[in-house]
C-alpha cells in the first residue's frame, strides 16, 4: 500500500478547509506526505535521466512547486494548492525553456497528470518558432504524429488565436500549428494510476515519449 491514499484524503479535506487555522493543525500531515512525494519524484528524474542525462543533476526539491498560492492578483484568495507540482528540465525549474511538468491531487485550473512543452512564451519567441516549425515541417511532424505520441498524447494542450497571426497568409497549410499560443501536449492521470507503486517510473517512461518535442521546441529557440 503506498502513502497515496492518506495524500488525496488530505488534498479533499483541505478544499474543503482551504484556510490558515485547519492546515497549520494538519502541517505535521503535510509535511509528511510532502517527503514521501519527493521521493517518489525524485525516483522519477533518476529514471528520466536514463535517456535525458542532463538531468542527473536536478533534484525533487528543486523543481518541486510550493503549496502555498500567490492570491495577488486572483479573486480566489484559498491560500493553499490542492495538489503537489514539479517542473523537471535541464534547465532548472525556473527556465524559458521547454521541459516536463507532473502535478498530482485535486486541480484546479489544470488537472493532474503530465505535461511537457512551452507556455507563456514572450512573443518574440512565439514568432521563432512558429517559424521553427513551418521552415522544419516534416521533422514536425514526424515528431508529433509518431504512434506512440498518438497514443499517448494525441491532444494538444494549448490556447488558439481565433485567426491566422499577422504575416501569414490565411489560408496557411499550417495554419492549426501557427494559431496555437502554446506548445505543450497533456496526459490525464487519474488517482489509480498514482496509487501504483511504481508510478513514479511509469510517469518518467510517458514523458520519454514527450521528448523529441521538447528537444525540437529547445534546439529551436537556441537556434
Amino acid at each position: 500500500m503506498t502513502y497515496m491514499k492518506d495524500l488525496y484524503r488530505f488534498f479533499d479535506e483541505l478544499a474543503a478547509n482551504n484556510n490558515r487555522p485547519w492546515f497549520e493543525a494538519n502541517r505535521h500531515r503535510y509535511q509528511e506526505l510532502r517527503e514521501l512525494w519527493l521521493a517518489d519524484v525524485d525516483r522519477m528524474i533518476q529514471a528520466m535521466t536514463v535517456w535525458e542525462p542532463g538531468l542527473a543533476t536536478q533534484t525533487a526539491k528543486s523543481a518541486a512547486y510550493r503549496i502555498y498560492r500567490d492570491t495577488r492578483f486572483s479573486s480566489d484568495k484559498t491560500p493553499y494548492k490542492t495538489h503537489f507540482s514539479a517542473s523537471v528540465s535541464p534547465y532548472g525549474r525556473k527556465t524559458d525553456h521547454a521541459g516536463y511538468y507532473i502535478e498530482t491531487g485535486i486541480a484546479r485550473t489544470y488537472d493532474q497528470g503530465v505535461y511537457a512543452g512551452l507556455w507563456a512564451l514572450e512573443p518574440a519567441m512565439l514568432r521563432k518558432l512558429r517559424h521553427a516549425i513551418v521552415d522544419n515541417i516534416e521533422e514536425w511532424e514526424e515528431i508529433v504524429n509518431a504512434p506512440e505520441m498518438l497514443k499517448e498524447f494525441p491532444d494538444w494542450c494549448s490556447s488558439m488565436l481565433k485567426t491566422i497571426p499577422k504575416g501569414w497568409e490565411r489560408d496557411h497549410p499550417q495554419a492549426f500549428y501557427l494559431r496555437m499560443t502554446n506548445y505543450g501536449k497533456f496526459q490525464h492521470l487519474d488517482r489509480d494510476f498514482f496509487s501504483r507503486p511504481d508510478w513514479p517510473e511509469a510517469a518518467a517512461d510517458k514523458f520519454r515519449i514527450l521528448k523529441p518535442m521538447v528537444d525540437f521546441l529547445n534546439y529551436s529557440m537556441d537556434e
